[in-house]
């Protein structure tokens, strides 16, 4: 049985991959794409033709984190995550892109066989078709599935998922607290305040710290937060505008700014997260 429901009539979905879809009681079907990968966003969600990454920064993405320079924080994922099931858990990653985090913590739990259904989700078919792939490679049984859906309308059932994972993804409050169960855990992570200052220094003239603040939420708790930090080099300009390119700095750099990336040969550059931690009540 899938974690994912229908997004049409809300019912349990089967995966055949004989017959290449998804599938519910009621005959809603959904094709499973050539890279592994369902696409349950509904016509009337998307707001625009390829909504989410294009296929120029989802190549970045994924050639960036394959090098392996944001593996400090995968590694802390890798141990917070395992640290809080006892037993085989349903873990949702929502905004989970080519799967690089999302894989990570399956091998982890499947080291301590405690993996139950792990899935995916990311409103960008182009990032997804990396993810998906690299599943083709895994044992059946521990496979991760992947769907095109919003994180404001996750396509899984009420109280399903015992571990969701957002991670430099949009706050979906409300959503994620429908999926999680009584108990369940909440594992946010966004920059530090020391983020990428370096790659910032050479984009901007005047670069600020990225604001700090561990807020509440309404039906959850804290449990704790785990400040990762590390410094990276970035061996050459590929992989500089590689990082670059996957940021939100992307979108607001000025041309000046681009063209002193575009110039350097190498970077070494602050590396520095917030894993925040919550119970669900």
């Amino acid at each position: 049985m899938s974690l994912f429901v229908c997004p049409i009539c809300g019912a349990a979905l089967t995966r055949s991959d004989a017959a290449g879809r998804y599938a519910c009681p009621k005959n809603h079907s959904f094709d499973i794409a050539s890279e592994g990968y369902v696409n349950l966003l509904a016509a009337n969600r998307r707001h625009s033709s390829s909504p989410g990454d294009d296929r120029s920064m989802a190549a970045a993405r994924r050639a960036f984190l394959d090098k392996g320079y944001y593996g400090a924080l995968r590694d802390a994922l890798c141990e917070e995550i395992p640290a809080r099931t006892t037993a085989a858990a349903n873990i949702l990653d929502a905004g989970c892109g080519e799967g690089y985090y999302t894989s990570g913590i399956r091998d982890a739990l499947a080291a301590s066989g405690r993996v139950g259904r792990i899935a995916g989700i990311d409103i960008s078919k182009d990032i997804l078709k990396y993810a998906a792939r690299r599943e083709k490679r895994s044992a059946p049984e521990h496979r991760i599935e992947y769907a095109v859906a919003s994180s404001f309308h996750l396509p899984v059932a009420d109280g399903a998922a015992d571990i969701l994972l957002d991670c430099f993804s949009p706050l979906a409050l409300e959503e994620f607290r429908r999926v999680l169960r009584p108990g369940g855990w909440f594992v946010y992570v966004v920059p530090a305040a020391g983020h990428l200052w370096e790659l910032k220094c050479a984009a901007y003239d005047s670069p600020y710290p990225n604001e700090e603040k561990d807020t509440p939420y309404d039906g959850f708790e804290y449990d704790a937060v785990r400040e990762v930090k590390t410094r990276i080099t970035l061996a050459s300009n590929d992989d500089i505008m590689n990082l670059f390119t996957m940021t939100p700095y992307f979108w607001r750099t000025p041309k000046e700014g681009v063209d002193r990336l575009r110039s350097l040969s190498s970077l070494e550059t602050a590396a520095e997260f917030r894993i925040h931690i919550f119970k669900k009540r």
